[in-house]
């Protein structure tokens, strides 16, 4: 029922090898770009300084949890009794 048809005579694809006519055109070379002992610099400044925030923000949220932790704990010991 839900079978594909076939053709009953199915032709082969078209044998025939595609020569182009234009030769590709050259790649134009990327314009230089001078970077300096400054950008570097600053680049390398603005990665430590996010890299510090980052870990700053990370060891805050550690410290806000422990001590989530530790105040439901003593809250629960503080209900049991």
């Amino acid at each position: 029922m839900f079978l594909p048809k076939y053709p009953d005579n199915p032709t082969p694809p078209p044998v025939h090898t595609h020569i182009p006519t234009d030769p590709a055109p050259a790649r134009r070379a990327l314009p230089s770009i001078s970077i300096d002992q400054k950008t570097v610099t600053a680049v390398v400044v603005a990665g430590v300084v996010l890299t510090a925030l980052l870990a700053a923000v990370a060891v805050t949220a550690i410290s806000v949890a422990i001590a989530a932790v530790v105040l439901r704990s003593l809250l629960h010991e503080h209900n049991r009794r």
